[in-house]
C-alpha cells in the first residue's frame, strides 16, 4: 500500500461514504449503488480507486460481486496519523 494512493482514494467524499456504508457489512455494488445517485460505472470507478488504495476487498460469488472494507490499511493510516500527531505534541512540549 502506498499511502498517496490511499490519500487520493480517501480525498474524495464518496469514497469516504462508501468505506462508511463498508464498516459492518460487505455489499454488492448495487447495494452500494442504491445509497448513491449515480450511474454504475461511476460506482466502479471510485470502487477501483478503492481497491487500487487497498481499501478494499472485492470477492465474487455466483454472478455478484462484493466488496468489504479492509480494516488493516485503515488502521495502518490511523496508527501513522496518530504518530503523526504524537510528533506534533512532543513539539509543542518543548
Amino acid at each position: 500500500m502506498g499511502f498517496a494512493e490511499t490519500f487520493k482514494a480517501l480525498s474524495d467524499p464518496i469514497r469516504r461514504d462508501i468505506l462508511t456504508l463498508l464498516k459492518n457489512k460487505r455489499l454488492s455494488a448495487g447495494e452500494i449503488g442504491s445509497h448513491f445517485d449515480m450511474t454504475g460505472a461511476t460506482i466502479s470507478y471510485h470502487l477501483g480507486i478503492l481497491k487500487k488504495a487497498g481499501l478494499v476487498f472485492e470477492s465474487r460469488e455466483k454472478n455478484f460481486i462484493y466488496y468489504e472494507l479492509n480494516a488493516s490499511v485503515v488502521e495502518e493510516v490511523m496508527l501513522w496519523l496518530a504518530e503523526l500527531r504524537g510528533g506534533n505534541d512532543n513539539a509543542q512540549a518543548e
